[in-house]
C-alpha cells in the first residue's frame, strides 16, 4: 500500500517498478477524477500503482488498473476498486503525449501518487520506453556502485 509520511501527513504512493522496468523520458503532473469516498481511502494511504498504465482514448487520457481500497465507512455507493480514471490535463500536454508515445515501444507510466498543497491527489506520469534485459542489468550495475561509493566515502570520515 501507500507511504504516509509523519511529518507532514503527505500521502506518496510511488511506482517502484517503473524505474527498473521503463526509461522514463517526459514527466507530466495530471489531477483524476475521483467520487469522493475514493479521495478519502487515498488521503488513508490505501491506494497502489503496481502494474498500472495510462492509455489515450477519444482525445482523453485515462489510468487503467490503479487499486484505491474501499473506503471502511463508506455506504452502499462505494467505488470499485479497480475501475478506469480519468486523468486531467489541458489539449497541448494530450497532444504531445499522443504523439509520443504513437511511436513503437514507447507508452505512459504512472509513478507517484501524491496529494497537493490544495488537497487534490495528482498523477505524475511518464511517457516511456521500455527497457531491454541487459539495460535493466546495467542500471541495477550502477545502482549497486552508488551504493558502493556511497559506503566508502561514508567510512572515510
Amino acid at each position: 500500500m501507500g507511504k504516509i509520511d509523519n511529518k507532514s501527513n503527505r500521502i506518496n504512493i510511488k511506482n517502484r517498478k517503473a524505474e527498473h522496468d521503463f526509461l522514463l523520458l517526459d514527466k507530466y503532473m495530471a489531477g483524476i477524477v475521483l467520487t469522493g469516498t475514493e479521495i478519502k481511502s487515498i488521503r488513508a494511504g490505501k491506494a497502489s500503482l503496481v502494474d498500472t498504465f495510462c492509455y489515450i482514448h477519444n482525445g482523453e487520457v485515462w489510468v487503467k488498473n490503479m487499486y484505491v481500497a474501499h473506503y471502511d465507512q463508506g455506504s452502499y455507493n462505494n467505488h470499485v476498486e479497480r475501475r478506469d480514471r480519468k486523468l486531467l490535463l489541458n489539449r497541448k500536454e494530450i497532444g504531445k503525449i499522443q504523439s509520443a508515445v504513437k511511436a513503437p515501444g514507447f507508452s505512459i507510466v504512472p509513478t507517484l501518487l501524491f496529494i497537493d498543497g490544495n488537497g487534490r491527489a495528482k498523477l505524475d506520469i511518464y511517457v516511456c520506453r521500455g527497457k531491454k534485459e541487459f539495460d535493466k542489468r546495467e542500471s541495477l550495475k550502477e545502482k549497486e556502485d552508488r551504493r558502493d561509493m556511497a559506503r566508502q566515502f561514508k567510512r572515510s570520515y
